[in-house]
């Protein structure tokens, strides 16, 4: 089931039943900054509420920040989520990460010096893309974590991290106003194993959902955002579109990948080898000159922050392993696009999901009424 349809079918539901209307958090949209609500995420589900706040200026910024707003606009200026407490894995904290950036100004937590240690920074004609290499133990994330995605959807549709939202100045559509910052719909963001990728997908393009595609938690950076990004490299470089994660082509047919289900195991095989874009006008950069607002590493012992949210449990939900491209989960052959087995298990959690929640709901009613 498409996300489409299945976000019609929990609002009709709840709608229906007299519950409170459920918004999946890729259907809210808030124009920045003055659209901002306090929380996205104003719902208290079986992960609680939203752990940190979306609506960040000067008085929330610096290293206790629980800003649930991020940026991906050049190579000098983006964000990544990671958690808010030190010594953690990302399996177990995504619902809860808070943005860590490269810019001051609007109310993050600021990456520590010495953290980044290469990126390449991707404008193509339908997503921007920032891959790089990173001393994850400085944004909190265990030194031995092989770490996980985050998205806008997850199994209960209220994202990873909940609540989260992103915005760029850098699409094409936006005309080139840098002062202007368009609601990110689609994206998704890989950390772990000291390597990390955000890809930021235009909202005017069609193929946002695809390129952006959120069901291949478990194969990692190279066949979600497959990249030339090198350690030791600060680079700037446009290029084509990549094909959509899980598609491929063999022997002039094009075929569609399916990820197995976590519980099947290790992913012995994947019977494709991602293709990375062309690429062009690549500009190396000094990182001294990049990130210039970038200070000295502050230990995070609380989860205090300068704002009022109360942090609440919200971990784990499973997302899946690996940033980078180990391979940990069991084998799963490939079937011709437009088939009916193209699903993966993000999409075969969200259907259970789906069927729990309305089942629930229907339950409810029939309780109440």
């Amino acid at each position: 089931m498409s996300p489409v349809a299945l976000s019609t079918l929990l609002a009709l539901a709840a709608t229906t039943s007299g519950v409170l209307a459920f918004t999946p958090l890729a259907d809210k949209h808030f124009s920045y900054p003055d659209g901002i609500p306090y929380k996205a995420d104003t719902d208290v589900g079986d992960r609680g509420g939203q752990f940190g706040y979306n609506k960040c200026n000067s008085t929330t910024e610096g290293p206790d920040s629980l800003c649930q707003t991020a940026f991906i606009n050049h190579l000098d200026d983006w964000c990544v989520w990671a958690p808010p407490l030190p010594n953690s894995a990302i399996d177990e904290t995504e619902g809860e990460e808070v943005a860590w950036c490269t810019k001051k100004g609007r109310g993050t937590r600021i990456i520590p010096a010495g953290a980044i240690t290469g990126v390449q920074f991707m404008k193509t004609p339908g997503y921007l893309q920032i891959v790089g290499f990173i001393d994850q133990t400085k944004i909190n994330i265990a030194g031995d974590d092989d770490g996980g995605e985050m998205d806008p959807h997850g199994a209960d549709l209220r994202g990873n991290p909940l609540g989260g939202l992103v915005y760029s100045n850098g699409f094409a559509s936006n005309n080139g106003n840098n002062d202007t910052f368009q609601q990110v719909i689609e994206w998704h963001n890989f950390m772990g194993s000291n390597s990390f990728c955000f890809k930021a997908c235009d909202p005017a393009d069609p193929q946002a959902p695809h390129l952006c595609e959120h069901i291949y938690d478990r194969i990692g950076v190279d066949y979600n955002c497959p990249n030339a990004a090198q350690d030791g490299v600060f680079e700037y470089c446009e290029g084509d579109n990549q094909d959509p994660p899980g598609i491929y082509t063999e022997n002039g047919q094009v075929m569609t990948y399916k990820q197995p289900a976590e519980s099947l195991g290790v992913i012995s095989s994947i019977p494709y080898d991602p293709k990375i874009p062309k690429s062009s006008n690549c500009v190396q950069m000094a990182s001294s000159a990049l990130f210039t607002d970038l200070g000295a590493a502050a230990a995070t012992t609380t989860g205090a922050t300068t704002g009022t949210a109360e942090p609440t449990s919200t971990a784990g939900t499973g997302s899946g392993t690996g940033s980078s491209a180990t391979r940990t989960g069991a084998s799963a052959g490939p079937s011709a696009t437009g088939g009916t087995s193209d699903a993966g298990n993000g999409a075969a959690s969200m259907r259970i999901s789906t069927l729990a929640t309305v089942a629930g709901i229907l339950a409810a009613v029939a309780f109440l009424a």
